[in-house]
């Protein structure tokens, strides 16, 4: 059980753009975000107290049942503290996208505010928070497109795949690693079936309805250090026996296998290796999804980065004034 949040304070800290103090015209919704361990569920929830709003999910695995441990989801006691959307709302041999998510974060906001509400989208999955917030669309699959890609990408790789996106896509190829097969396939699938260019993740949109965009990062060493803690703390709180009561409905799945943590202990059992070999790539993984994050989020020249969790009450404050 996390200990429960102490109210936000004011202190003497500086943002880093005041020029944003300004309240957004009209916005009911609140995005907090950040890269992993940054500590944005205990500020998701103290503020989500402070001003009786609803958290809606954005983290790409909470929305899976039995993944508790190695997503760090929010606590039965926080989600009865505070109205949770989003979370254990599929088996891991379900798939989800962000097409998918898009419709239910929205629909699940909407509701909200029809409430009279005010809704806290928080997580760390970049492309499904920028898909409620910005007017991002989402073109239909082809399977037989997507099985035939899929089979090439298992024959030649995800690198002769991106040469081959940075011919007919370049935008596309300048955004996605060469090493993230599933995006590569998805940005090929897209030209193909459209003959256009693939934008679902690339540059800014407009906005889908006024928002406050809150980001809180307290920097690479401290970042770094909480992941490491947090990977023993979820060693010893059995997180490869929470792998171990999923497989193998969770190593079939298409996504759920993919979160860190997870994926790793599923290699090792793969494997026939001790799952504590997992341990350091776990770690290893982790610090680079932070990086990918922190990377995403600053992208978005509309996100306010606080020098202090106490900024976020001062300026949520400023849309009840």
């Amino acid at each position: 059980m996390r200990p429960r949040p102490a109210r936000l304070t004011s202190s003497m800290c500086v943002l880093r753009d005041n020029r944003r103090m300004s309240r957004p015209a009209g916005a009911r919704l609140v995005a907090l975000v950040g890269p992993t361990a940054a500590g944005k569920s205990e500020l998701a929830l103290g503020l989500a107290e402070r001003f009786d709003m609803e958290i809606v999910n954005a983290d790409a695995f909470c929305v899976y049942r039995g993944m508790d441990i190695g997503t760090a989801k929010p606590s039965a006691q926080d989600r009865n503290r505070v109205r949770h959307h989003l979370i254990d709302i599929l088996d891991v041999e379900q798939a989800m996208d962000v097409a998918s998510y898009q419709r239910l974060a929205r629909a699940a906001i909407t509701s909200i505010h029809e409430r009279g509400g005010r809704a806290l989208l928080t997580g760390g999955s970049g492309l499904y928070v920028q898909s409620v917030l910005d007017d991002l669309r989402f073109p239909g699959t082809d399977p037989r497109v997507r099985a035939l890609l899929e089979q090439e990408l298992a024959e030649v790789g995800a690198l002769a795949l991106h040469r081959r996106l940075a011919q007919v896509d370049p935008a596309a190829a300048a955004q996605i690693l060469a090493t993230n097969g599933r995006r590569i396939v998805r940005a090929l699938e897209v030209n193909e079936i459209t003959g256009a260019p693939y934008q679902a993740s690339l540059g800014q949109a407009d906005p889908w309805q006024p928002s406050l965009r809150l980001g809180w990062d307290p920097g690479v060493d401290v970042v770094d250090s909480r992941i490491a803690a947090r990977v023993d703390q979820m060693w010893a709180a059995g997180l490869v026996a929470e792998v171990a009561s999923l497989h193998p409905a969770l190593a079939a799945s298409r996504t759920a296998s993919r979160a860190v943590g997870y994926a790793q202990i599923l290699a090792a059992f793969a494997a026939d290796q001790d799952p504590e070999t997992a341990k350091e790539p776990t770690n290893v993984a982790t610090r680079r999804l932070a990086r990918r994050q922190r990377s995403w989020f600053r992208r978005d020249p509309e996100v306010i980065w606080l020098e202090c969790p106490s900024h976020a009450e001062q300026i949520i404050g400023t849309l009840e004034a």
